[in-house]
């Protein structure tokens, strides 16, 4: 018989709750927001907003966060956001 394979823990979100962050990128819908046209911007690069959530895509082995940015809440990965330092900018 087979040995088993080891299960790992999900990986550690590199964010945390409540924490503002600032988009990287300008974010485009998916198809997640059925209000919005297919590819049409939801959130501009440089937008400010805080992390309400923090879910984890089991297949990519990643965090995800619901980001409310005032205008919009959006589904975020961590390459699409940055801490938001003092004055606003980015850290990165």
């Amino acid at each position: 018989m087979a040995e088993p394979i080891p299960i790992l823990p999900p990986r550690a979100p590199r964010y945390h709750w409540g924490q503002p962050v600032v988009a990287l990128v300008d974010l485009h819908n998916d198809g997640s927001h059925p209000d919005a046209a297919p590819d049409a911007l939801l959130v501009a690069r440089g937008a400010i907003g805080e992390i309400m959530r923090i879910g984890h895509h089991t297949d990519a082995d990643m965090p995800v966060y619901v980001v409310d940015f005032g205008t919009r809440v959006v589904g975020c990965t961590e390459d699409e956001l940055s801490p938001k330092a003092a004055g606003g900018r980015s850290e990165r």
